[in-house]
């Protein structure tokens, strides 16, 4: 039987800066809780749906990866 609530982990673990990943939705709930509120809005649902089998892990693991990369700036390719 898979694991279930806080302790199920992602199906590819979430590299951090430094080296770290998270490897379960509660690992990424307690990281979450350190970023701004503006960046954990989205994630923060996601984790407890999935964590109360409400919602699919990878929607978990989407809404933590769009957080983390809130502020990132991508490049655009323009044809030259």
């Amino acid at each position: 039987m898979a694991d279930r609530g806080w302790k199920r982990p992602f199906d590819n673990p979430i590299p951090l800066p430094g080296g770290r990943q998270l490897i379960t939705l509660l690992d990424a709930g307690i990281y979450i809780n350190e970023l701004p509120m503006a960046d954990q809005q989205l994630a923060i649902g996601c984790l407890i749906g999935a964590a109360e089998g409400r919602d699919f892990l990878m929607h978990a693991q989407i809404g933590m990866l769009r957080a983390l990369n809130r502020n990132v700036m991508r490049e655009r390719l323009v044809d030259k």
